[in-house]
């Protein structure tokens, strides 16, 4: 949920809108790297899908050892005029061609701000541009016929659809009496185009089964959870929004929005009910908070915490602060990672964030306008197939300091996996690190550093990093 960008009222809810070369690495005794090494205790390969495609290479996306990347395939306030569901479906090729396995889209039904809403204030969740209410028939990104088109488009290329799902609260119902609240509120849906879903006051808070849940929001009409009528409405009845979007609509999982709003047990229900991919948006930088919500809702989280750590090790030049805790070191399956969203954007040395998620564990979530926009597409579309190809195994760190950090990826079911090293310096820099392979030739998979330095009988390997930038090497094969 965008947080800076509503102004609502009781009345009117609108949303405003050179390399350095070496020919050959020294092969002396390696300078050990004293108490460094830490080892992560977290599982194996998550199992999701990789591309066998560089960002040079066309190929369907295909599953594999090194796990999805997932495309963030929106920002806020993305063009009106009901474009964008095109926008999106004429980028699906290349997007998969680069090894991008799913697609994040924003709320697809119409809102109470009709063909101006970014979706966050919904009104009629079967409403995908299709019903003439709220000003409009298209909702801002397009029509239904349009949508169903990019989900279509998606699975021919083999690519998931995520839709981004807003049931904290509602906007756009009429007045009417509210015996619960002794004045007017603006929960009447009874005549919403679809017929779905109706609603009335009983159905928000406060009502007969209480005074609030876990927090309402901006001050939009508060969906009571409690009401067995909503439960049945949302993921219960076989044509509920939940069964609908999946079975109907054909998305395949689910981005929860704004879920401090409600227990974590709602979104339990509906992946018990619905099933498919799901990730939950707790704004929290709280590691046991985020695992803690992760798991009583059966769902993975954006890993905030690993977020705010990346700030702070990027932008500030201390890297020893990825030593700390964050979700994908307690639970990788559960852990979505991002370096920006749509909602914040604080991390400004994003090329180092992005080697760093697209090198761990977790499900790495890359932004729409970093990709299209913003940074180099093929750095990015290196990293993907680095990840897709390489990035597999536990997660041991083996050195850090402010301007430097070290981690290797310790393989998986016959992958080598990898080793990351990222340098905040301005000079470059030389480190003597164990890998899990002896005598075998290396290489930098980045083409930041020409050395092909080869393991000793004891794993040792001397690798290098270029200043304020990354490299990552695994066996040249």
């Amino acid at each position: 949920m965008k947080k800076t960008h509503f102004l609502v009222s009781m009345l009117v809810l609108t949303i405003f809108n050179a390399c350095r070369n070496n020919d050959e690495n020294d092969n002396e005794n390696p300078r050990k790297l004293e108490s460094h090494t830490r080892t992560v205790n977290v599982t194996t390969h998550d199992g999701r899908p990789f591309s066998t495609g560089s960002g040079s290479v066309s190929g369907k996306f295909v599953s594999g050892p090194g796990g999805g990347v997932l495309m963030q395939g929106f920002y806020w306030d993305v063009p009106e005029g009901g474009i964008w569901w095109n926008v999106v479906k004429d980028k699906l090729t290349a997007w998969s061609d680069s090894g991008i396995g799913a697609v994040w889209l924003p709320p697809a039904s119409k809102a109470q701000n009709g063909a101006y809403s970014m979706g966050y204030d919904p009104t009629d969740y079967y409403d995908f541009g299709n019903f003439n209410q709220n000003g409009s028939v298209e909702t801002r990104f397009g029509s239904r016929t349009e949508l169903e088109a990019l989900i279509t488009k998606a699975h021919a290329e083999n690519m998931q659809v995520y839709a981004d799902i807003v049931i904290n609260h509602n906007s756009g119902g009429q007045s009417q009496a509210n015996p619960f609240t002794g004045t007017n509120t603006w929960t009447d849906f009874s005549a919403i185009a679809s017929g779905k879903f109706p609603r009335s006051y009983n159905d928000f808070y406060k009502n007969s089964y209480g005074n609030n849940d876990e927090g309402a929001f901006g001050g939009f009409p508060d969906l009571c959870h409690a009401n067995p009528n909503v439960q049945d409405w949302l993921w219960g009845r076989d044509d509920s929004v939940g069964k609908y979007y999946k079975n109907v609509m054909k998305f395949d999982g689910w981005r929860f929005d704004y879920v401090k709003g409600f227990g974590p047990w709602v979104v339990n229900s509906w992946n018990s009910n619905v099933g498919g991919f799901s990730v939950g948006e707790l704004w929290d930088s709280n590691v046991n908070t985020l695992e803690w919500w992760a798991n009583n809702a059966n769902s993975s989280v954006f890993d905030f915490a690993a977020y705010y750590k990346m700030d702070e090790a990027f932008d500030n030049g201390n890297l020893n602060v990825l030593n700390d805790d964050m979700m994908w070191k307690r639970n990788p399956y559960k852990a979505v990672t991002f370096v920006a969203n749509h909602d914040t954007d604080i991390i400004n040395n994003k090329m180092p964030a992005y080697a760093y998620i697209l090198t761990h564990e977790g499900y790495p979530t890359i932004f729409y306008r970093d990709y299209e926009e913003w940074l180099n597409k093929e750095k990015l579309n290196n990293l993907i197939w680095i990840h897709n190809n390489k990035a597999t195994g536990t997660t041991s760190i083996l050195y850090t300091d402010n301007d430097e950090y070290i981690a290797r990826r310790n393989g998986y079911n016959g992958n080598p996996g990898l080793v990351v090293y990222i340098n905040n310096s301005t000079s470059w820099q030389e480190r003597w690190v164990e890998t899990n392979w002896s005598s075998k030739q290396m290489k930098d998979f980045t083409g930041h550093s020409s050395w092909y330095p080869t393991t000793q009988g004891d794993k040792w390997v001397k690798i290098q990093c270029p200043p304020n930038s990354y490299s990552i090497w695994s066996l040249n094969q």
